[in-house]
């Protein structure tokens, strides 16, 4: 598929059909997270790969706005290792440099024939301190966003979101 083609028709997918997603697919997926571009190339990106039921269960369970992970049964989280990503001066944008990951990720999922959809945990304390205990992640990292990926339960059609007066010239 090609890359316009792959924009274009991407879409958040709330339903899923619970079919696994083969591990190696899962790590290409990361693997497109890792080729976002980051804040002087300070690859302080994380990603936690949850293929686990159990922690699947709690995820739905706890937090809001993820309930689409218990028919994706899938999910990575893309977080930000805070040490790596303060280490120099200047260095505030890990917060963008997780979404340009996650928005590689969808796009990669979409390219593989599969749906995602993120759901947000940055700036939400309480999301936050709870993927970082049920995770056992350590205070310096900090999850930014679950994505939920799986095999669509049905195809969506895309969307054109294009509005022209949105645009301006000068």
């Amino acid at each position: 598929m090609d890359c316009l083609r792959t924009i274009f028709e991407r879409r958040a997918v709330r339903e899923y059909t619970g079919q696994p997603v083969d591990r190696e697919i899962l790590l290409t997926l990361v693997r497109a997270g890792m080729a976002a571009p980051t804040s002087k190339d300070r690859r302080h990106l994380r990603f936690v790969v949850v293929d686990d039921g159990a922690l699947v269960d709690q995820m739905v369970e706890d937090l809001p706005y993820s309930k689409m992970l218990a028919t994706a049964r899938h999910a990575i989280i893309v977080a930000s290792d805070l040490s790596v990503a303060y280490a120099v001066e200047d260095t505030d944008y890990w917060a963008q440099n997780c979404a340009a990951a996650a928005q590689n990720i969808l796009l990669a999922a979409t390219a593989q024939g599969l749906g995602s959809c993120w759901t947000s945990m940055h700036p939400r304390e309480e999301r936050i301190v709870f993927l970082r205990k049920i995770l056992k992640l350590p205070e310096y990292v900090r999850p930014f966003c679950v994505i939920a990926i799986g095999f669509a339960a049905e195809r969506l059609e895309p969307r054109d979101k294009f509005n022209e007066s949105h645009v301006f010239w000068r």
